[in-house]
């Protein structure tokens, strides 16, 4: 006597032409195979890096990640440090890492200090390696103190002093009432890291004006103004 199969139950039956079980599949396939990936990367051994750290730009203002992928098994003990000291993990440079085998160390409210060569340390029982990168800063061209109101006598010097930044360095330039200075040996202007002084030697009544230092560079200008009266 033959016994009559029972049909499964409604939604025990998985209809392999469905595309939503297909792709349901491939998912699984593709978990599977990042399993294999993760397992075979956690080989026992000194760490060493699959992609190394790379020089990263940096907007001041902004926040910048330096990334590089490890493989390192056991769990590697990571040390960031910058010009050759420690960088503590904290509101202003985070460490992350990134399952399986991603470091990286974000630097937060980005300024022209953060400029330098960054290294990461990766130890673990069997040995260590370290690798390093730069953060380049861009810093927009900015006056950061103008110069001064000035009232001098005939035929003595007036300086004018203004102190400037930015990252690159900026152009700089020197106007009197809103037209070019000419350099020669009595009017001048020199520029250096963080300022520019314009001088003026024998100054003359004619050099009474309203003088403007202006700075430029990819990022941005700036400018600022004062006058200058010959008496």
């Amino acid at each position: 006597m033959s016994k009559v199969k029972a049909a499964p139950p409604p939604g025990c039956t998985i209809n392999i032409n469905d595309p939503q079980v297909q792709e349901a599949a491939i998912r699984i396939q593709a978990s599977y195979r990042g399993h294999r990936s993760r397992k075979e990367l956690r080989e026992k051994g000194p760490p060493r890096f699959l992609l190394e750290l790379k020089d990263v730009l940096l907007v001041e203002g902004s926040a910048a990640k330096l990334e590089c992928r490890v493989s390192a098994f056991p769990d590697p003990f990571i040390v960031w440090s910058k010009n050759g000291k420690e960088l503590k993990d904290g509101p202003k440079y985070r460490y992350v890492f990134e399952d399986p085998d991603v470091v990286a160390l974000v630097v937060r409210d980005g300024e022209l200090a953060d400029l330098g060569r960054y290294t990461v340390t990766i130890k673990n029982p069997f040995g260590q390696t370290s690798g390093s990168a730069c953060i380049i800063v861009e810093v927009p061209a900015k006056v950061n103190k103008g110069p001064d109101n000035v009232k001098g006598k005939r035929g003595t010097t007036v300086v004018l002093k203004a102190d400037i930044s930015g990252e690159p360095p900026p152009d700089v330039g020197w106007l009197k009432d809103g037209d070019d200075i000419e350099e020669d040996d009595r009017v001048f202007y020199d520029v250096g890291d963080t300022s520019t002084i314009l001088t003026i030697k024998n100054a003359r009544s004619s050099d009474s004006g309203k003088y403007e230092v202006f700075v430029e560079n990819n990022l941005g200008t700036d400018q600022s103004f004062a006058r200058v009266d010959v008496l």
